[in-house]
């Protein structure tokens, strides 16, 4: 069965260098990733567009926008990206400006989206801050990508990120599509609840383990840790707006392939994995017939 990963990273972050080397020992380079796809089948991936200027400065307040994809020279044929946005610097003299290259760059064929790192930058998503960018997915037809739940930094604030706040969001902007990223996790109750009231609303499954085989293997064999995932699907009940996403390099694309195999029921696999994509993304139809 094809898949495609909507939730990869391929941006030189240290803390995403060091879980590669330490945790889930994957090569964190484009030809590694590219190893990994074609192992597992995996046609297409889109990666979340984030930088640092220093070295151990993620989130970083003084990235510019957008924040894209920079280990690489380029986005790689095999991926799409999605913009990262610093709403740091979306206030002030230089604004304009900013927003300005945000919108030059969604017009390439490979951007899929844009990506809001919230909880990591201190600002709801609901903010008016965040006007512009919402209204340039809506001219652009592009979903944005949002981050809820725990954050991968010390430096992240969870207040931000708790999905509940993507419901208001979603209210005031129903001509814009969201997907919360990671479930909400660890309210994963509340971010199905949002999924399901609200039609522009969609969820990756990504980033709910970090690390190699042993450390799988020891959360799926535990029925607790399966099961507060699992009862929130069952909850939302809307299969066809959960979407599969790794956060690779946070995990090995073979193991969290069969993580979400085993939470998801078998009925819905080809629709999780592959075919949800297409309805949130609607860029990637003419990126993977171009491949």
């Amino acid at each position: 069965m094809p898949i495609i990963d909507i939730h990869i990273h391929l941006s030189d972050i240290d803390s995403f260098h060091q879980t590669a080397v330490d945790l889930s020992k994957v090569d964190y380079t484009a030809a590694g990733l590219k190893a990994e796809f074609d192992k597992n089948d995996v046609v297409l991936g889109i990666g979340m567009g984030v930088t640092e200027q220093t070295k151990g400065a993620f989130p970083d307040s003084t990235s510019p926008n957008p924040m894209g994809l920079n280990l690489e020279d380029r986005v790689p044929p095999f991926l799409m990206e999605c913009v990262g946005i610093n709403p740091n610097r979306l206030d002030g003299k230089h604004a304009l400006e900013e927003l300005d290259r945000i919108e030059a760059r969604l017009q390439a064929p490979e951007e899929a989206g844009i990506k809001l790192y919230a909880g990591y930058y201190h600002h709801y998503v609901y903010d008016k801050i965040y006007t512009p960018i919402y209204e340039l997915a809506a001219k652009y037809s592009v979903p944005v990508v949002i981050h809820t739940g725990d954050t991968y930094s010390m430096n992240g604030l969870l207040k931000y990120a708790h999905p509940l706040t993507v419901d208001e969001l979603a209210y005031q902007q129903r001509g814009v599509n969201f997907m919360i990223c990671h479930l909400g996790d660890p309210w994963v109750m509340d971010a199905a609840e949002v999924v399901a009231k609200n039609p522009n609303v969609y969820a990756d499954l990504s980033g709910l383990v970090v690390g190699d085989r042993p450390h799988f293997e020891r959360f799926m064999n535990e029925p607790l840790f399966m099961d507060h995932f699992r009862r929130a699907l069952v909850y939302s009940d809307h299969y066809e707006k959960m979407l599969f996403g790794t956060d690779w390099p946070l995990a090995p694309i073979d193991l969290y392939a069969e993580f979400v195999r085993r939470l998801v029921p078998e009925q819905h696999h080809e629709k999780v994995f592959y075919e949800n994509a297409f309805g949130l993304f609607p860029r990637i139809r003419q990126r993977i017939a171009a491949l």
